[in-house]
């Protein structure tokens, strides 16, 4: 009778052993295998948003106010890049892409960045079991019928080197670059030609749809969606035209806040919203002459908010960028972090998440923010590399900032040119030298008060050029020769 009993009990012990792996089972995909969408504006600055910029800011941005309040705001947060190529390959690749052949500028097409064997995001997840899909402009390189076309594209041309066959992407909606914004894709085909003003809107179109069709699926899945604005052409639609009360871009700016709620919306009205990661941000700061700055600011909106500078810059308004990240299921709404943090880390986030280790050879720039989202206080990230579109370096490291060069480093005054020839006249320093924490509008260069931080700095920026990596692990080959210095000032 004894024996009875025991077995009776273990049997109930087992059972109930087995309801409860059978409830952390279920339990697990909300902690560990969440859905994973990546909403990037292109060329939307820091100051864009009133979350960010209540003060200086001037347009109405409700949506994405709403997803920084129902999530996590990154304070100090920056694109790998002032401006788009490079950026969106260190997003794919968590690699800067002044690793690669390109040093300076944009690709208006030809041969992806991205190598045949390199691992990117959508890789790392297909991998896992998600299902991938890109919505929206690519901008990595691309070939139609294997050639190089730099205008517009006929209708059934086959598209290589781009999202599917370099990206790892099962599925891509979209367009190339701003160039050939005319030339609609699907998968690897060329299938239409659009007007520019209905870029925006078609995409905003796919991306719910995309959602949509996600409701009774099991397989989790990765959508990201690169939107083709605020950039130029700056065109509205219709029924935003004169919204802001501002201008052009202005409009384009809440249009494009607009297609961010709905993405938000469909997640909710398909019961997706509590398990889904989304990231929200943009590749670089806002483009002066085409958002028209000067009119902006004597409106009282300054889109850098109180940085200096803007898009293709060295300066943090060239890639300090809007940084949100929402997972209710995680993420306690209304937090705040001022940690260091660059769009490079996405892939290293994501393979913390899922548990997966990353081989030596990937994502040599990436450090992961996951520790971050659910409460770390602690900074993830010591130290970033910045990259102007005229290939000039910056290094920060907690509040110090080092500019290898004098002047903007791109389309801010002073230019590069300009700026070496105060150089040369003594009326301007080689370096600069910025305390973030008591200057963040960088106005205040203390490179010669301070030689020893410079050279300890410049120090730091060529052993992480040097080691092909900025993270822990074996050295990696970098793909090009790379010059910090541009041009070295005369004796």
């Amino acid at each position: 009778m004894p024996y009875r009993l025991s077995v009776a009990r273990c049997a109930s012990a087992i059972v109930a052993l087995c309801v409860a792996a059978t409830q952390l089972a279920a339990a697990e995909p909300t902690s560990t295998r969440p859905n994973v969408i990546i909403l990037l504006a292109d060329d939307l600055g820091y100051g864009e948003l009133q979350c960010l910029n209540p003060k200086r800011g001037k347009i109405p941005t409700p949506r994405l106010d709403a997803i920084a309040a129902s999530g996590m705001i990154f304070t100090d947060a920056h694109s790998g890049s002032s401006v788009c190529t490079p950026t969106r390959y260190g997003l794919m690749t968590g690699r800067y892409a002044f690793r690669t052949r390109l040093q300076s500028g944009v690709l208006t097409g030809g041969e992806s960045l991205i190598a045949a064997d390199r691992l990117t995001i959508a890789k790392l997840l297909r991998r896992q079991g998600y299902d991938t899909a890109i919505i929206g402009k690519w901008h990595l390189g691309m070939l139609f019928d294997g050639e190089h076309r730099a205008g517009a594209v006929p209708v059934g041309a086959q598209v290589t080197h781009g999202p599917i066959d370099r990206g790892g992407f099962d599925e891509f909606h979209g367009f190339h670059h701003a160039r050939q914004i005319e030339t609609w894709i699907d998968d690897d085909r060329v299938t239409a030609e659009i007007e520019p003003v209905d870029m925006l809107p078609r995409l905003t179109k796919a991306a719910v749809d995309f959602v949509n069709s996600r409701k009774d699926q099991t397989a989790p899945f990765f959508l990201y969606v690169p939107w083709s604005s605020p950039h130029s052409p700056v065109v509205p639609s219709p029924t935003w035209q004169g919204k802001s009360g501002l201008n052009a871009h202005a409009d384009f700016v809440m249009q494009t806040d607009d297609a961010f709620g709905q993405v938000i919306d469909a997640l909710k009205a398909n019961g997706l919203y509590e398990n889904t990661l989304v990231i929200c941000s943009a590749d670089n700061g806002t483009s002066a002459p085409t958002s028209n700055l000067d009119q902006l600011q004597s409106l009282g909106h300054y889109p850098s908010g109180d940085l200096r500078g803007s898009k293709a810059d060295i300066w943090d308004g060239g890639h300090r960028v809007p940084f949100l990240v929402s997972w209710p299921a995680v993420i306690s709404a209304g937090s705040q972090s001022d940690s260091l943090v660059c769009l490079t880390d996405v892939t290293a986030t994501l393979a913390d998440l899922l548990r997966v280790p990353l081989p030596p050879n990937a994502a040599e720039d990436s450090v992961s923010f996951l520790p971050t989202l659910k409460g770390a206080t602690t900074a993830a990230r010591p130290a970033v590399i910045h990259h102007s579109i005229d290939g000039y370096f910056a290094i920060r490291d907690g509040n110090w900032k080092l500019a290898c060069c004098p002047g903007s480093g791109g389309w801010t005054k002073p230019k590069p040119n300009a700026a070496w020839k105060l150089v040369d006249q003594q009326k301007l320093p080689p370096l600069q030298l910025y305390d973030l924490q008591n200057d963040l509008g960088e106005t205040n260069n203390l490179a010669a008060e301070m030689p020893e931080k410079v050279a300890e700095l410049r120090s730091q920026l060529d052993r992480i050029i040097a080691a092909g990596r900025s993270t822990p692990g074996p050295d990696q080959a970098n793909d090009a020769k790379i010059n910090v210095d541009k041009r070295k000032p005369k004796k």
